[in-house]
């Protein structure tokens, strides 16, 4: 079932496929501007034509938040909020302000956004990791007002919602809960930011919404690129599974240059597939977007990696990072298991996909704040700089400008 590829015949699978989000931007259109007309109503009546919901209202009542969680869950969210809160803290931006000894004072503030938006999928798979690895950076962040979204939320998202002292919760999903964050209705909140995954009709609506409100990136399928020469092929497949299982469009690439251990592989999928509660769906994401494929240095491994600027890369050798340009998140070592970063080693889970990574990493703390740059000059300052903007700002037929400075300078 997973084809072992030449790296010549496997120009399909790591030449980056464009999402086509045309078709599906013709569906949600409409659905947008309904939203952004009738609000509430538009939501309801959504629910019932999309998620067989019969709602009295889209906010999630108090008491459904209250539900306890089972022990075990909670020790679960507990330990993997703690490991995704001190990673957002390391990547939050800092304060700075630096004298440059000529007169400018020069530095920035960093300040949150007042506002986001968590989509959280729940449909096959309902994704409370999702809620933490989307609500935990922005609350680092100092953002003052998170909302969440889910079409049909479980008992944990909700308690993990509560949990995490999140009580906007609303019962909306798709295209519809995208347009309500972003021009707010009588119940969900306008928001500054929209982050989370969803279908393709959640990117759909992110992609035309966008500029009328931030969002995290236009996401397609999951994807994975594995690195190694050399392993256990039960964990290697036990891995190129996990993302299979995540969506039959999913995709999970081996690169390597041992053809006995693309044998291994292949063999160790086709058997694990069998007892496999998720097979139905990982076995076509297996079969459509998966192989091994075969290469004839870990330099030209490398090389097709960067290509792709897959989702998630796994480098079995660490010393191949060196080489790495583009990739969402990188999992160094056999026994960093990209499982591990979906829930608790602390690391973001909303990662880009086709190819996205090539410009932007995964979802941090750093998208819930605005870096704002600070200047103050002193009058040598601003006499030595004057010949500078003024000449410049001439040559560009900008008098006003010019002028702004000469009579400052005397």
């Amino acid at each position: 079932m997973l084809r072992i590829l030449n790296i010549a015949d496997a120009g399909e699978l790591i030449t980056r496929k464009q999402v086509r989000l045309a078709e599906a931007e013709s569906v949600v259109a409409p659905i947008l501007e309904d939203v952004g007309a009738r609000g509430d109503a538009a939501l309801i009546e959504y629910a019932r034509k999309f998620d067989r919901l019969e709602l009295k209202r889209v906010r999630v009542a108090a008491e459904e938040l209250d539900a306890p969680l089972a022990p075990a869950f909670a020790n679960a969210v507990e330990t993997a909020a703690k490991n995704i809160r001190e990673y957002a803290e390391m990547q939050l931006p800092r304060e700075k302000c630096v004298d440059c000894g000529d007169g400018r004072r020069l530095g920035h503030v960093v300040r949150p956004l007042e506002s986001m938006g968590a989509y959280i999928p729940a449909g096959r798979y309902p994704l409370p990791s999702t809620l933490l690895m989307t609500v935990i950076p922005a609350q680092v962040a100092g953002v003052r007002t998170i909302c969440v979204c889910s079409p049909n939320p479980s008992a944990e998202i909700l308690g993990t919602a509560r949990w995490l002292g999140v009580d906007n919760v609303f019962r909306t999903g798709g295209a519809q809960a995208i347009a309500a964050m972003a021009f707010g209705t009588e119940s969900v909140p306008k928001v500054d930011r929209i982050v989370g995954p969803g279908n393709i009709y959640v990117a759909a609506a992110k992609k035309l919404l966008a500029g009328e409100v931030g969002i995290d990136f236009v996401a397609g399928p999951t994807e994975i690129v594995i690195i190694a020469a050399e392993g256990d092929a039960r964990w290697i497949a036990a891995d190129m599974l996990a993302q299979a299982e995540h969506d039959v469009e999913a995709s999970a690439i081996l690169l390597t240059t041992s053809r006995e251990l693309a044998e291994r592989v292949a063999a160790e999928v086709a058997r694990q597939l069998e007892t496999l509660p998720t097979a139905a769906v990982a076995s076509a994401a297996i079969r459509a977007n998966s192989a091994v494929v075969l290469v004839d240095s870990m330099e030209q491994a490398v090389e097709a990696s960067n290509r792709l600027a897959p989702e998630h890369l796994a480098l079995h050798d660490a010393s191949l990072l060196a080489g790495i340009q583009h990739a969402g998140s990188v999992f160094l070592g056999p026994l960093s298991t990209e499982a591990a970063g979906d829930y608790a080693s602390g690391p973001n889970h909303v990662l880009p996909t086709s190819g996205v990574a090539r410009i932007r990493g995964g979802l941090s703390s750093a998208d819930f704040v605005k870096v704002i740059s600070v200047q103050q000059l002193d009058a040598a300052a601003l006499r030595q700089l004057a010949p500078t903007v003024t000449t410049l700002a001439r040559a560009e037929g900008l008098e006003a400008h010019a002028r702004s400075v000469e009579v400052r300078c005397g």
